[in-house]
């Protein structure tokens, strides 16, 4: 084995990525206040092709330096738009016909290995705040609650860490599916 280029990638060129199809999938922040969880969820934004990332509340927009830290440019091609109440940004996306998925520890909520995701249908994801997780208040106006199992002695993952194993999964049914 040997380890690549960053030549040999075939990455798309920020303009390419504009234009490209994305994978129909908004990643909503709710209130999470860690600049580099931001920056980082935007890479695996531009990673996965996502259509937009809502930033909410306390979240941080950029341009700001420390989200540029992790996000690498991400924040400068990856779509965002700013909502002070994450409750009008699942509005907006429920009018626009997204299914609204809130990934949180909740009564009745659906094991990550267990999701399935219709084919036709465009979702948002929406992760919450480090501490405090998704509002109570955006969990109610969500169509379902998904959670990723662990089973070690700690209750939750970190923003970013959790983020993108979720969006992996939708990524691989919305988007990798559609070229098998």
């Amino acid at each position: 084995m040997r380890k690549l280029k960053i030549t040999e990638l075939n990455r798309l060129t920020a303009e390419a990525f504009k234009t490209c199809v994305k994978t129909p999938l908004v990643i909503v922040l709710d209130h999470v206040r860690s600049l580099n969880n931001v920056g980082s969820i935007f890479r695996t934004a531009d990673a996965f092709r996502m259509e937009a990332v809502y930033l909410c509340g306390i979240s941080a927009t950029p341009p700001h330096v420390e989200i540029h830290k992790t996000a690498l440019g991400a924040e400068e091609t990856v779509e965002w738009r700013y909502f002070k109440e994450s409750i009008d940004a699942i509005e907006d996306l429920r009018q626009k016909g997204y299914v609204i998925c809130a990934v949180e520890q909740a009564e009745g909520s659906i094991a990550l290995d267990n999701l399935s995701l219709d084919k036709g249908e465009k979702y948002a994801v929406v992760v919450g705040h480090e501490v405090k997780g998704v509002q109570q208040q955006v969990i109610d106006a969500c169509d379902f609650c998904i959670e990723i199992p662990q089973f070690g002695t700690k209750h939750s993952l970190n923003v970013s860490v959790a983020a993108g194993i979720v969006l992996w999964d939708f990524f691989k049914i919305l988007y990798l599916s559609a070229f098998d």
